[in-house]
């Protein structure tokens, strides 16, 4: 193998200002100014390295397979950095034809009332430190880690999907309109 192919199967990721990396075995703690989060990269096949403000990885093997893994093992670590420092905000609007919805937050439950006209409410579950938000007709989630504020949409738009019946005609559900970068007040 040349020595063209050995550096495809390496790469860095920046740490940036404000952020601090630890690595415990396979274990990653990523520190910044909005939060702490951990991530395990136990089961996947990449050599992690920590030096001075880089974060070096290196791919167990030769394959494209590997060198996917490697590339997508970056953009986490990316997103996790990123996140620490800027956070993300999704922004979900409410939309209903006859019974009007409201959400509702409980702890770490996210409550819909009034779906369709049911009497038991709709429950879904808030991943994570991840805040919600119900201001009139929106929905505003907000957190530090890209995935917990994602799955915490993807929860709610699921609770409200409407089966057995013609999705171009019944359209009453809670659905994602907006994703920015930064923390929304």
């Amino acid at each position: 193998m040349s020595t063209k192919q050995v550096e495809k199967f390496q790469t860095t990721v920046e740490i940036p200002d404000g952020v601090t990396v630890k690595l415990n075995k396979s274990m990653l703690e990523i520190q910044g100014p909005l939060g702490k989060t951990f991530k395990s990269f136990k089961k996947i096949p990449v050599k992690i390295e920590i030096s001075g403000k880089k974060v070096l990885l290196n791919a167990l093997g030769t394959r494209k397979k590997d060198y996917a893994i490697l590339h997508t093992i970056r953009s986490i670590i990316r997103n996790l950095c990123e996140g620490v420092v800027e956070g993300y905000t999704l922004k979900m609007k409410v939309v209903f034809a006859h019974f009007p919805i409201t959400v509702k937050t409980k702890d770490s439950l996210v409550v819909i009332d009034n779906f369709q006209g049911e009497r038991a409410p709709r429950i879904a579950k808030i991943v994570g430190k991840t805040k919600v938000t119900p201001k009139g007709e929106d929905v505003i989630i907000t957190g530090h880690v890209l995935t917990e504020v994602t799955q915490t949409a993807a929860n709610i738009e699921l609770k409200t999907k409407i089966k057995n019946k013609d999705a171009r005609v019944f359209l009453d559900g809670i659905y994602v309109f907006e994703k920015t970068k930064g923390i929304e007040k």
